[in-house]
């Protein structure tokens, strides 16, 4: 099948319908989602909120380019509201790449430096630059764009600096961004490019204390913080933006995914500090900010809040961490669980002691999962999981019986036993 990506190769399904926390194929076969559309129907397939809104943006005025409408102003509004630091500067696109191309413009147009510093396995976008920030095949051997450098990142599970207990060195790795920077760059670096957490590469979580000392490290050299939070924000982790948790302030974030709950809307928004510095990157677009789309992104917001969906997704959270736990204990060839919310990673190995990829068995598990009734997102030797934050705890226990009953089958065809 030329042209389909990895995941519709390793299950070839066609999927007609959606409504909440199924989808049905054509032939009838009804599965539970723990994908979201690979991160993006954060409040389920269809929902009522949001399907109205679009409905009736689309009968009264889908684009007048970057006008203002009522529904734009009210979005932007909120979106003021609910970020909890002095992103006051914005605008709205229509993919991620696009936001995150655009934070990049506005780094070099703020600080009038050029490069940029971002980690090996995070995901940014498809486009030139934001693709350059990022190790991963679709460069195509062709190589980043210059002053783009890649920099390891805090990965618990398999950690690079250690300390001598042997718990991971979070000051190693910012001892080692200092030397890069010296040695490897011309010092003229406009900002750190960051996702909160991985999710392409897994979702690997960063120690707590990270990003606090990371935003220090960028203060001390006059390195701006990017957060590419298109995967993380509007509720995925429990928060509006997963940079909550570590109470660190980004000077720029880049929202996407499940803002529009589907609808294809971005942003990026921009501290104060920084705000005129959108003036100067010709910020306009094609389709961001369409009618159609900021009444998706906002109803998605209010149904967040008027429905308590982000606390929801803290105690789905905290359901997910005892239960995947509890599958470790149960399970040899799982090396590593993690998650917050509803971002989760399990990871698989062929020894727990030398952490070896088991990439087989978590292509295995991912099949029969599906094959079972469980829609989620491709896996090599990490299994992902993003289940909608409106799911029920019922729901969420079978989602889970059905991966672990594929782990064990897994395990009995490697001969695996506890």
């Amino acid at each position: 099948m030329k042209g389909y990506s990895g995941q519709v190769k390793l299950f070839p399904v066609c999927f007609e319908k959606g409504f909440g926390v199924t989808l049905t194929d054509v032939d009838g076969n009804v599965y539970i989602d723990f994908s979201s559309g690979i991160y993006v129907t954060t409040l389920g397939h269809c929902h009522p909120k949001v399907s109205e809104a679009v409905a009736f943006h689309a009968n009264n005025l889908m684009n007048c380019h970057d006008f203002n409408t009522p529904i734009k102003v009210e979005l932007l509004e909120k979106l003021a509201a609910i970020q909890p630091w002095d992103l006051t500067g914005m605008q709205l696109y229509d993919s991620g790449t696009t936001a995150v191309e655009a934070a990049l413009r506005v780094a070099r147009a703020a600080t009038g430096k050029y490069e940029f510093i971002s980690c090996f396995m995070d995901f940014h976008g498809k486009s030139g630059h934001s693709v350059s920030c990022a190790k991963m095949n679709s460069t195509n051997g062709m190589g980043r764009a210059q002053g783009f450098y890649l920099v390891p990142r805090p990965y618990p599970y398999r950690p690079m600096f250690t300390k001598a207990d042997g718990t991971i060195d979070t000051d190693g790795y910012l001892s080692f961004y200092a030397e890069f920077i010296e040695n490897a760059t011309t010092g003229n670096v406009a900002a750190f490019v960051l996702e909160p957490v991985q999710g392409w590469a897994g979702s690997v979580f960063p120690p707590e204390d990270f990003f606090p000392k990371l935003r220090k490290f960028c203060d001390d050299r006059g390195i701006l913080l990017i957060a590419d939070e298109v995967l993380t924000s509007m509720g995925r982790t429990g928060k509006f933006f997963c940079m909550e948790h570590y109470d660190t302030r980004p000077d720029i974030v880049t929202v996407g995914k499940g803002f529009g709950n589907g609808f294809p809307v971005t942003g990026m928004l921009v501290s104060e500090r920084y705000k005129e510095s959108i003036n100067k990157i010709s910020a306009s677009t094609s389709y961001g900010g369409n009618p159609m789309a900021c009444a998706a992104a906002l109803a998605s917001i209010v149904a967040m809040e008027e429905e308590g969906l982000l606390d929801h997704a803290l105690v789905l959270g905290d359901y997910f961490e005892r239960r995947m736990e509890e599958m470790k204990a149960a399970h040899p060839i799982i090396g590593d669980v993690r998650g917050k919310g509803c971002l989760l990673g399990v990871e698989m190995v062929k020894d727990r002691a030398t952490k070896e990829p088991f990439t087989e068995a978590g292509k295995l598990v991912y099949q029969k999962s599906f094959q079972k009734g469980l829609a989620w997102v491709p896996a090599g030797h990490i299994l992902r999981m993003s289940p909608p934050i409106v799911m029920s705890l019922e729901v969420a226990a079978k989602g889970m019986d059905i991966i672990e009953e594929a782990i064990a089958e897994v395990e009995q065809e490697y001969g695996y036993t506890k």
